[in-house]
């Protein structure tokens, strides 16, 4: 690889062998560098590739904030936390970490302790995630002296579930889980029942919903499937359909977004089946 800009004596944006334009980090990558320069394999700390378009200098410019010891420390603890190979590939999972984690130890040593919102509501509404976390808040303290509170597994598991938006910004995600906790809502309030969210079929309704919001986020919802399943569903479950339709227009207000009437369908098929469980 050889550079083509240098953003401080820690990153640079290089030329790699393929010919792409690629981000490395490294103590002292960049010090004495100049365009066309080879860099030496040994001093990289972590290549970043910019993904979904993103600008490589806008990339570059969030990274000349985080130490490379830091980013270093935050990769070793994905891998101990047991993150899959998808997620440490994630330039964009790996910098929103790297950077929580650096102004995250920098408050807390300050002094500086914040409230995180919707805890409990992170808890319920991602296990799998918030499980994820506590391995990797536990990892993180392994080489920041212990110095994360419990409370920074709600943030870290915010991150993860971010990733699946392939964007570090954690706007739409806390929007995503107040959200849900408004569909579970509406769907007590429907059918006049207390919903147990670790039950497998509110769990599957979560999943569900999870999903359309990254179809929704990417405009990619369901539109075309076939007709007889979609009456089906209408004829079957006229009251979940009721329910889903009033779930479909509070997505649309608080998303900016027209629901198909396939996903009603769909919607109103979990509702249907959430409801029929609910104790």
């Amino acid at each position: 690889m050889e550079i083509l800009r240098v953003f401080n004596n820690n990153v640079v944006l290089a030329k790699d062998d393929d010919g792409g334009e690629v981000i490395i980090t490294g103590r002292g990558i960049g010090f004495q560098g100049k365009p066309g320069k080879r860099i030496d394999p040994a001093s990289v700390v972590r290549k970043f590739v910019p993904s979904d378009g993103r600008d490589p200098d806008h990339l570059a410019q969030m990274l000349t904030d985080i130490p490379p010891e830091t980013l270093r420390a935050v990769l070793e603890s994905m891998r101990e936390a047991g993150l899959d190979e998808s997620e440490l590939g994630s330039t964009t999972l790996v910098v929103a970490l790297a950077d929580h984690v650096d102004n995250a130890v920098a408050r807390i040593r300050k002094g500086v302790h914040i409230a995180y919102p919707l805890m409990g509501e992170v808890r319920n509404l991602y296990p799998r995630e918030y499980v994820q976390a506590q391995m990797l808040l536990a990892a993180l303290n392994k080489r920041f002296d212990g110095v994360l509170p419990d409370e920074e597994s709600t943030a870290l598991t915010m991150h993860l579930v971010n990733a699946g938006f392939a964007s570090g910004d954690l706007t739409y995600t806390y929007t995503m889980t107040g959200v849900i906790q408004q569909m579970l809502a509406i769907i007590e309030q429907s059918y006049g029942v207390k919903l147990d969210q670790s039950s497998v079929n509110v769990g599957r309704f979560i999943t569900h919903l999870r999903y359309l919001f990254v179809r929704i986020h990417q405009h990619k919802q369901l539109e075309s499937e076939p007709d007889p399943i979609v009456s089906a569903i209408r004829n079957s479950y006229p009251e979940a359909m009721q329910c889903a339709s009033r779930i479909a227009s509070v997505l649309e207000l608080r998303l900016d977004a027209d629901i198909t009437e396939d996903e009603v369908a769909y919607l109103a098929l979990h509702v249907a089946r959430v409801a029929g469980k609910a104790a």
